[in-house]
């Protein structure tokens, strides 16, 4: 019987998609090269310009105090919600909800706008006198007022996924070292949250970026971060183009910093979940670059005899 030959399966409608998105990508990078409006040299000389790196700085710090606020907030919030008490659960979800449901820039303008709704802020007896009062404007502040804002909003998306993760994790865990005697603070501390953090972090990073880029919207404050700098420039010499240029490459170059972050914490915390772990980049490189010398001597080696010997 005649050996059948085999014909290997080809994709014509990949490969055409393939070949239709290389000239798309290939037209596009030659009209970034060589179109004049993107004017690279504007671009060049703001990018590191003493105001924009000032202002990444700003949003930098905008994006750390309200993160770790936040997250210590939602993590409050979180454990509310999950409460065997009717009362915690029912202010935490009304928070979640109400803060959920209001957009970021509203809540930016109502908190900068909180000195016309109380001209004073006090400590004393609740509905009673008035033991020390200070101006809302003077304790709190523009920079007060976004971080205020920021937090409250990021507290309410952290709530959730604080909560999500920590039921992710099994119901039986918690009953079994309850039975073992292990108090309460220490069941959440050594035994959910190292579990649930692994269901947290893959949300949780991409909140912290959504935070990151979601720091623009304070320019409606007149708070000197990167957008707000970038719209004054372009404001005094009406280089549109490449001062959103240089806002774009910041934006980029800081996710993906956190983008990278976030895979070393995740690649932490897979350690007991997985029996082998994710090589990291460096190690796939390295192994990619000893499978190209392993090649090479191979094909520098001399090839064997066919024949055994003389006859």
């Amino acid at each position: 019987m005649a050996s059948l030959k085999v014909v290997p399966t080809r994709h014509y409608a990949r490969w055409a998609a393939a070949l239709a998105v290389l000239v798309l990508t290939v037209q596009f990078l030659h009209g970034l090269l060589t179109n004049p409006v993107w004017q690279w040299s504007v671009f060049g000389e703001y990018v590191l310009s003493e105001t924009i790196v000032t202002a990444v700085g700003v949003t930098l710090q905008l994006t750390a105090y309200s993160m770790l606020l936040g997250f210590a907030l939602g993590t409050v919030l979180a454990f509310m919600r999950l409460s065997a008490s009717p009362v915690l659960r029912t202010v935490a979800w009304t928070y979640v909800w109400i803060f959920r449901s209001i957009p970021m820039i509203v809540q930016l303008v109502f908190w900068f706008n909180l000195g016309a709704l109380y001209r004073e802020l006090g400590i004393g007896i609740p509905f009673g006198p008035v033991f020390w009062s200070v101006s809302s404007n003077d304790l709190i502040g523009t920079i007060g007022a976004a971080l205020i804002g920021l937090t409250l909003h990021q507290a309410a998306y952290c709530a959730e996924i604080v909560r999500g993760g920590v039921l992710s994790v099994d119901r039986g865990q918690l009953e079994a070292a309850a039975a073992l005697g292990i108090p309460r603070l220490r069941q959440i501390r050594r035994i959910v949250l190292p579990q649930a953090m692994r269901a947290i972090l893959p949300t949780a990073g991409s909140e912290i970026i959504s935070l990151l880029k979601g720091t623009s919207v304070v320019y409606v404050m007149a708070i000197g971060e990167l957008f707000y700098q970038v719209k004054v420039i372009y404001g005094r010499n009406g280089m549109v183009i490449p001062l959103l240029m240089v806002a774009t490459a910041w934006y980029v170059f800081l996710t993906s910093v956190l983008s990278v972050a976030q895979y070393y914490v995740e690649r932490h915390f897979a350690r007991g979940a997985e029996r082998t772990v994710p090589p990291t980049p460096l190690q796939r490189t390295r192994r990619f670059a000893a499978r190209l010398r392993a090649a090479a001597a191979q094909r520098r080696r001399p090839a064997a005899p066919l024949g055994g010997g003389h006859e």
